[in-house]
């Protein structure tokens, strides 16, 4: 199913003041597959969503989604097939009530109000806040914002689902809530996130960057356990690798 292919040639991406937020990234994920990036602050992470879902542009390389080339032309239908949960999810909700943000996007498509509503409640319940419907987002607690975010993403049926830190300041029981949701969502997943305990229990795939590059690209528990590498581009091993006590002692060898 091409449509759920994400592929990145040589893209290259800098700022007006010249700083090289991406340099030279390739890389293709295939259908059903579920990767991390992770990196140190500056890393490279959020301008590499940004130019994954068209809020920016590339000055060199391409960006597919399926078969159709990132810009500016193509926007609309790529945005169908991408869903983007921002870390932040007041930058997201802006209605006022979570009924009609997560309506937003559906009636955004021009669907009738019948199919909005049958939308709008399942991916309420697949999130379990149906009993918040009515509720105003600021009223919300911030794993119920996050929730609230997510439903608005799903209610729009993507094909790829990104999200840009999803357990960021959540209590354990949140966090073990969204890790959940995200688990049951079958299609590709793209992860950012310094949780690299989260990464290690949801992603096959880690893409390590470093300074704007691909510094590893591989099987995630092979990545997050090289202690050199993590070292090497400003992160720490995951908090369960350290405890591991196979890790420590294949670390004094």
């Amino acid at each position: 199913m091409s449509h759920h292919k994400v592929e990145l040639k040589e893209v290259s991406f800098s700022y007006a003041d010249g700083h090289q937020a991406l340099d030279n990234v390739s890389f293709l994920l295939g259908h059903g597959e579920s990767v991390g990036i992770v990196g140190a602050n500056g890393a490279g992470k959020s301008t590499l969503l940004s130019v994954l879902t068209g809020i920016q542009f590339p000055q060199k390389g391409t960006v597919r989604v399926g078969d159709l080339p990132v810009n500016k032309k193509t926007l609309p239908e790529v945005r169908r097939s991408v869903g983007l949960v921002f870390q932040e999810p007041d930058d997201q909700l802006f209605m006022t009530s979570v009924y009609d943000d997560v309506a937003f996007g559906p009636r955004n498509y021009r669907l009738d109000e019948e199919e909005v509503d049958r939308r709008v409640m399942e991916a309420l319940e697949e999130v379990g806040i149906t009993h918040l419907k009515d509720r105003p987002p600021y009223k919300l607690s911030g794993g119920e914002k996050r929730l609230a975010a997510i439903a608005a993403v799903i209610s729009m049926k993507p094909d790829i689902l990104i999200m840009d830190e999803p357990t960021a300041s959540l209590d354990p029981r949140a966090r073990r809530k969204i890790m959940n949701i995200l688990k049951g969502f079958s299609h590709t997943k793209i992860i950012t996130s310094h949780d690299l305990d989260m990464i290690m229990d949801m992603c096959t795939r880690t893409i390590v960057l470093k300074q704007g590059k691909i510094a590893a690209d591989g099987n995630t528990g092979e990545i997050l356990s090289n202690e050199k590498l993590m070292e090497e581009c400003g992160l720490e091993i995951p908090l369960a690798l350290q405890n591991c006590p196979v890790c420590r002692s294949s670390k004094a060898i």
